[in-house]
This record gives structure tokens, C-alpha cells and sequence, in this order.
């Protein structure tokens, strides 16, 4: 495996490179283009440069998250055949520079949703919180003012503002799209795409829905092992496949993830894994903790054995993080306890192959 770390670049991000690079077993940097709209070709030239400074730090760039799908796309409208050939052109020209996998998602409208973004523990630190019933209680629009005074003043992956400034027109057009339309329209990018990745080498790695539930009657579709199923069924090709998010599927106690993983990794169709913990309270009420498992619900020995087991030799991050020992960041993606979390998996990763 490759253990890899998710950076915001140098203009939005209090993490640098050099603080990265000093992270025991790291290998690398999840990275993308935050300045480019939505929709629109990411131009070859600021690839290269962020490329480049990736590389004089002795990290690679191999993996980008997220190459952001138009919500026109997402709808199935006539406008999305040119938003596809702009999604098509920079998976060309993230070739160019060596990326070998793309992390999106399909979620309408939100991406990750959660009702506190700073939740105090009891030992101190802060951490992100979902809980359904205050979720239910408040308006999309209000959600999107609590991020944005939640944000630390730093951008929030999946919540960047030109895509939430039509929000109230966005959610009209969705009232006509259910499950079956989304999947429909998810086929179709993906076999609009499928040739062009199988062609430069790049593949696609779709991220769960977060969480796997529907939120504000929007359908969500990336959310339980048989939706996995018939998710990579849609393009029958290892180039469609999945990032999996022990966090996002977790937050749902009937998802086996150690299972899956063995199930989807044995596939071949696992090309990269977020890990992460949570501590589920009761159905729609979590928060997330430390990787640590006793920290949390889930087993994070088992889910490394079970990537273990099936010989994934793909790439994986810590995931959400608390805020810890008085650090100030961006929700979820501060330093200290993503690198805490770095180390604890890699540890388990080497006892894994010396008990073998």
C-alpha cells in the first residue's frame, strides 16, 4: 500500500509539505485544483505546477480527489455533454503528469453533511458531529451558513461557494430525479469516460455518500454493499471503481467494511481507501474520534487485515481527524491527528506482514 495525505495546496491550507513529508511511512499527496470552477477543464499548466511542487518535496502526485461532477451531469440535463468532454480533457491532462487515480462522488447538491463541525470531547479536542434530528430541524440554507461560519475561514472540500449560490433553483431541479434516474445518469458518465481512462491509464474511484443516507430528500445512491454492487456493474471495467470510506459506509452499523473490502479488494476494484473512525451513538447520531480502535465503533485492525488479506497494494489516507493539542485548521483536516492516524495504520500494516 501507499500511505498518502490530503492537502489543500499552499494557498489554502495552514499544512505544508515539508510538515507532510516528516510523516513516518508517507509516500505521498491526495492534491487537486480548488481555484478551478466547477465543471470547467483544469488547465495543464497549473497541474504541472502543482506537480512539480509536490515533487521538490520528495512526495508523489498520483492521486487527486476531487475532480468535482457538474450537477448538471449529475441531473442528466442536455448541458452536461459539455461538461463531460471538460471532465474528459483534464483526466487527459492529469495523465500527463503521472496521476493514476481520481477520487469523486455523485452525491446531489452536498457532500459530506455534518450538523456540528467543532464537537468538544471530553479530553479537549474538537471533532465533527452528525446527528439526524438537528439535521431534520434545519434548512439547506442554514446548514450552508453554519459551514460557513464553522470553516476556520478555510474552503471546505464539496461545499465551495459558486456551487452553492443557485442552491435553492439546484434543489428544485432535483425534485424530479429519484434513485433510479441518479444511477441511470451515473451510467452514462461513466461510459462516456471509460474509454479515455482505460486509454491514458487513469481510474476512477467513486466515493460513498456521506453519510449513506438520503439528506433533505435528495437521492443518494453510493450507499450500501448492493448499490456497490450495481455500481461497478454499470461499466464492467477495473477502471470503475471505488474509494473506499470506512467512515462514510460505517456511519450505517449494517455495513460490514471489513467484508467489503474483502469482497470488492478480491475484485480488484478498491483503488483507494479513506480509514477513519467513528463513534456511533444511536442510527443518525456519530461523531468521529481518533483511528484508535477502542476509540471508536469500528475495528481498524480488521479493516487493515482484510486489505491485508486481499493484497491491496493501492493507496490509502487518514482520514477526518480531531482538532487537537490547541492546533487551529480547516474541520477534520488538521495535522496532528491525521498523522497520528497515519502511524497507527502503518504500524498495524507492518505488524500485519511480519505476523504473516
Amino acid at each position: 500500500m501507499k500511505m498518502v495525505f490530503r492537502w489543500f495546496g499552499r494557498a489554502d491550507d495552514n499544512i505544508t509539505l515539508k510538515d507532510i513529508a516528516q510523516i513516518p511511512g508517507m509516500t505521498g499527496i491526495v492534491g487537486a485544483l480548488f481555484d478551478v470552477p466547477v465543471g470547467e477543464v483544469w488547465p495543464l499548466e497549473k497541474i504541472r505546477a502543482l506537480a512539480d511542487e509536490v515533487h521538490q518535496s520528495g512526495l508523489e502526485f498520483e492521486v487527486v480527489e476531487s475532480v468535482n461532477v457538474h450537477e448538471d451531469i449529475k441531473l442528466g440535463l442536455p448541458s452536461r455533454e459539455q461538461y463531460i468532454d471538460n471532465y474528459i480533457q483534464t483526466i487527459r491532462n492529469l495523465a500527463t503528469v503521472g496521476v493514476k487515480v481520481i477520487c469523486y462522488n455523485f452525491m446531489p447538491v452536498f457532500d459530506w453533511l455534518r450538523s456540528d463541525l467543532a464537537k468538544e470531547l471530553p479530553d479537549g479536542s474538537a471533532t465533527m458531529a452528525y446527528q439526524e434530528e438537528i439535521i431534520k430541524a434545519t434548512t439547506p440554507v442554514e446548514i450552508v451558513e453554519r459551514f460557513s461560519e464553522g470553516s476556520q475561514g478555510f474552503s471546505l472540500p464539496g461545499w465551495e461557494p459558486e456551487r452553492l449560490a443557485e442552491l435553492k433553483q439546484v434543489l428544485e431541479l432535483y425534485e424530479g430525479v429519484d434513485e433510479e434516474q441518479l444511477f441511470q445518469n451515473l451510467k452514462y458518465f461513466l461510459e462516456r469516460l471509460m474509454p479515455v481512462c482505460e486509454e491514458t491509464g487513469i481510474k476512477m474511484a467513486i466515493h460513498p455518500d456521506d453519510p449513506p443516507w438520503s439528506v433533505f430528500g435528495l437521492p443518494r445512491i453510493i450507499t450500501n454493499r448492493e448499490n456497490l454492487v450495481r455500481l461497478l456493474s454499470l461499466v464492467d471495467s477495473p477502471y470503475n471503481g471505488l474509494t473506499l470510506c470506512t467512515g462514510s459506509l460505517g456511519a450505517n452499523p449494517n455495513n460490514d467494511i471489513p467484508a467489503m473490502i474483502r469482497e470488492f479488494g478480491q475484485m480488484g476494484r478498491i483503488h483507494f481507501i479513506h480509514v477513519r473512525n467513528l463513534k456511533l451513538n444511536a442510527p443518525g447520531d456519530f461523531y468521529e474520534t481518533s483511528h484508535l480502535s477502542s476509540d471508536g465503533s469500528l475495528d481498524m485492525f480488521e479493516i487493515m487485515k482484510a486489505l491485508y488479506d486481499v493484497g491491496f497494494d493501492g493507496y490509502i489516507r487518514p482520514d477526518h481527524g480531531r482538532m487537537i493539542w490547541g492546533e487551529q485548521g480547516r474541520p477534520g483536516y488538521g495535522l496532528y491527528d491525521r498523522a497520528l492516524g497515519a502511524v497507527y495504520l502503518t504500524g498495524l500494516w507492518e505488524a500485519l506482514n511480519k505476523m504473516s
